[in-house]
């Protein structure tokens, strides 16, 4: 039986990893650049941030390909590059999970369209689909260990990214949704409808990320516990919401109250708990240094 077979049976906690976009600050990318690109370009770099996650602790790493479906390559002229970039940050996660000896799980990131799917906008269900699809047997020929689907605000594009990854591998496919300070995402769908959606389109895992804060977000998952659905409870929250000082992007939770968070996120039922925007090697070792010692 797998590590990550055993956890979807069982009742431990996964730890995160955390955020990607915040550890290539210094990277070498132009104004308007795609981080993907840097699978293929600079892949030290992107293993680099992998590795600090590990060294504090992480149990998951997850692929630098966020943007890596083909609509949101083309904005970078990319879109001629979805296996090949898709397929390096897979294979780049890989090998940084298998030089530990302890057991690490490879989460493959799906993120949205950029787009809205019709009929509210104009994308094609079978087209994102098929995007996703594509973008799915990358990763999963790459080497990861399940797919993350994740800041999703539309419940269709989850069931495209789903059906998508479905159609062209067996492995896990966990979902995430993003949402506002009103609890609802930019679609309208609560918490409790967001969870009981996911079970029946299939995800094996579902919860929310991103978001405005800790606070916020164990108002969320409380509600997704709540809704019982019998699958695991995923929380990566931001480290608060983004503000600028000094024309820098500075988030304001530290990592003492992200462990606090995660705590308390544990209690509340949640079994994958990690970080999203802002949050650092030093917030994920805090976090899993609390969960360890339940302190």
């Amino acid at each position: 039986m797998s590590f990550l077979t055993e956890w979807l049976g069982g009742d431990g906690v996964l730890l995160g990893d955390g955020a990607m976009g915040t550890m290539l600050l210094s990277a070498d990318l132009e104004p308007g650049d795609a981080l993907e690109r840097l699978n293929a370009d600079d892949p030290q770099a992107i293993h680099n941030v992998h590795e600090a996650y590990l060294s504090a602790g992480a149990d998951v790493v997850t692929t630098n390909t966020f943007g890596g479906n083909r609509f949101r390559l083309e904005l970078h002229g990319l879109d001629g590059r979805v296996c090949e970039i898709n397929r390096a940050g897979a294979e780049i996660s890989r090998r940084a999970a298998d030089s530990y000896e302890r057991e690490v799980v490879v989460a493959g990131s799906v993120g949205p369209s950029g787009s809205l799917l019709e009929p509210i906008g104009d994308l094609p269900f079978e087209e994102a689909k098929e995007a996703f699809a594509s973008q799915c047997r990358a990763l999963a020929e790459g080497g990861v260990d399940f797919i993350l689907i994740e800041t999703m605000s539309n419940l269709e594009e989850v069931r495209a990214g789903v059906e998508g990854a479905r159609s062209v591998c067996g492995l896990p496919v966990f979902c995430t949704m993003n949402f506002d300070i009103h609890g609802r995402t930019m679609m309208g769908t609560s918490p409790e409808e967001a969870v009981a959606a996911a079970g029946q389109i299939g995800a094996q895992a579902v919860g929310t990320n991103c978001g405005n804060g800790p606070v916020e977000m164990e108002k969320i998952i409380a509600q997704m516990v709540n809704a019982d659905v019998g699958i695991p409870i995923i929380v990566q929250s931001n480290a608060g919401s983004p503000k600028v000082s000094e024309n820098e992007i500075v988030y304001g939770v530290g990592a003492e109250e992200m462990a606090a968070h995660a705590l308390r996120c544990r209690e509340l039922g949640a079994r994958y708990i990690g970080g999203c925007c802002g949050t650092t090697p030093g917030h994920i070792r805090a976090m899993g240094g609390a969960l360890r010692s339940g302190a």
